[in-house]
């Protein structure tokens, strides 16, 4: 070997990073990496994921939720959570500290409800006259005054309530229970996402997005007008046995390419929903079709008015869906129909007038059908609105910004208390100052619900057990439990 290539492999040691130090550095990196890694063993056979019933770590006393999602943050103080304190400081500075989301707009004035409130059922549950017809289901549902997710924006706060946590990209609540449940229902989709016809929420698909559990768990959404779900019919001439021999040759040709596949969940879950289309032809557009229901069912649901005819058809809709088996369903409002920073007095009224007598005849339906006992009915929106004035320009353009450190939402059904109240705010309806109910203990107490631990109930990815809460601080809320 000539001093030329001694001197060239001297040069390479010396100024790489392969230098002696770095060849050392990267042995004692790989040697903590060993001793690190999981080796636990491998299970014998491939994971299988779907949607058959799954047993539950405890006895339920949930097997299927409703969630109607006011997206946009309905006011907690014009509708459950009447401050009459307010009335001595409307219209003069807040005597306190206010964290704005909109600075440029802020106001500093206290805006003191121009709504009466009044007492309701057995129970004396206090409920604004904008929502008379929630105010028939008081004995029914638990509200819930001291909701927190204490992130001031829509898309976290939507994330908290929807998934866990603020950040994007995780499996919502609907995910989550399939995983863990699966459905009753054999040809229709374990998780349904009724959308408002004049846009999406906030988000959009985030909102029923399976994020990285296996692609089976994701929602299927339900359009709010004819046809409901796409593609769901196969052209004419295809009908029949034309398509029975074709989805039977589908069906060997996938099993053939999953079989060298193994371990792959997308594909998996691809070929479980062709399966589960084929199935819907016939079960979906029979759930789907209201138009067998009595006409004082229409009534009921308010179908017969056009304020009320498009969400009183989802939420009858979403009765029929979990009548037959589906585990969650929900049902959206439209982006920000409920983010009242401004004609606050006009607009409020106007959203309460669309899904007050829809929301109450779902409870009203379930009840009467026996379901409402073993059914979960959700109401609300992922903020309140706070005890001030925004857009000070005129009391027609008033309105009020985000608020999401003590705000109401209510349930019904499943196993929560009726006729019940839980938690406060101060006088001004700002924050919660009892019976606190954050994001986490909202899930804990649901998943419990449901009869799963939310400690239990996980699934790996990246060698961890990553799960709802993931770890965080929560309790189950026993004072909302029957």
């Amino acid at each position: 070997m000539n001093s030329q290539q001694q001197s060239s492999r001297r040069h390479f040691l010396a100024s790489s990073s392969f230098s002696l130090g770095g060849l050392a550095l990267a042995q004692m990196l790989r040697d903590d990496a060993v001793s690190a890694a999981d080796f636990s063993k491998p299970p014998l056979e491939p994971l299988v994921f779907n949607t058959f019933p799954k047993e539950t770590h405890h006895e339920p006393s949930a097997k299927a939720m409703i969630s109607l999602w006011m997206q946009g943050g309905p006011s907690h103080h014009d509708l459950f959570d009447p401050k009459p304190e307010m009335m001595k400081y409307d219209g003069k500075p807040f005597p306190g500290e206010i964290k704005y989301d909109n600075a440029a707009q802020a106001s500093s004035k206290v805006f003191a409800s121009p709504w009466k409130f009044s007492h309701q059922g057995e129970c004396g549950m206090e409920l604004s006259e904008l929502i008379p017809h929630i105010g028939e289901i008081a004995d029914d549902i638990t509200l819930v005054r001291g909701t927190q997710t204490g992130v001031n924006n829509h898309g976290q706060s939507i994330n908290a309530l929807n998934t866990g946590k603020s950040q994007a990209g995780r499996p919502t609540l609907g995910s989550w229970l399939t995983y863990g449940l699966g459905a009753e229902a054999r040809d229709l989709p374990a998780y349904m996402a009724l959308i408002d016809p004049g846009q999406l929420p906030v988000l959009g698909v985030e909102n029923w997005s399976n994020g990285w559990l296996p692609s089976l768990y994701q929602g299927t959404v339900v359009r709010p007008q004819e046809p409901r779900i796409l593609n769901l019919d196969a052209p004419k001439h295809l009908r029949g046995e034309p398509q029975e021999k074709a989805l039977s040759l589908l069906q060997r040709l996938n099993e053939r390419h999953l079989v060298s596949r193994p371990g792959q969940h997308d594909l998996q879950a691809r070929i479980s929903t062709y399966e589960l289309a084929a199935k819907m032809q016939l079960s979906a557009t029979e759930a789907l079709d209201i138009s067998k229901e009595s006409k004082a069912t229409h009534q009921m649901y308010g179908i017969d008015d056009p304020a009320t005819k498009d969400y009183g058809e989802r939420c009858l809709i979403a009765r029929r869906l979990v009548e037959r088996g589906v585990r969650y369903v929900q049902v959206f409002t439209q982006n920000q129909f409920w983010d009242h920073h401004g004609s606050i007095i006009s607009k409020l009224p106007a959203s309460c007038k669309k899904v007050d007598k829809p929301s109450a005849a779902l409870v009203k339906d379930l009840k009467q059908r026996g379901l409402l006992d073993e059914t979960v009915v959700h109401w609300g929106g992922e903020m309140g609105r706070l005890p001030v004035i925004q857009n000070d320009a005129g009391r027609k353009k008033i309105g009020r910004d985000h608020n999401t450190y003590g705000f109401s939402m209510w349930l019904a059904g499943g196993g929560f208390k009726g006729g019940y109240v839980h938690g406060e705010t101060d006088e001004f309806g700002h924050k919660a100052i009892s019976g606190t109910v954050t994001h986490n203990d909202y899930h804990a107490t649901l998943l419990h619900l449901f009869g799963m631990s939310h400690e239990e109930l996980t699934f790996k990815r990246n060698n961890q057990d990553r799960s709802l809460l993931d770890g965080q601080s929560c309790h189950i809320v026993e004072e909302l439990l029957a």
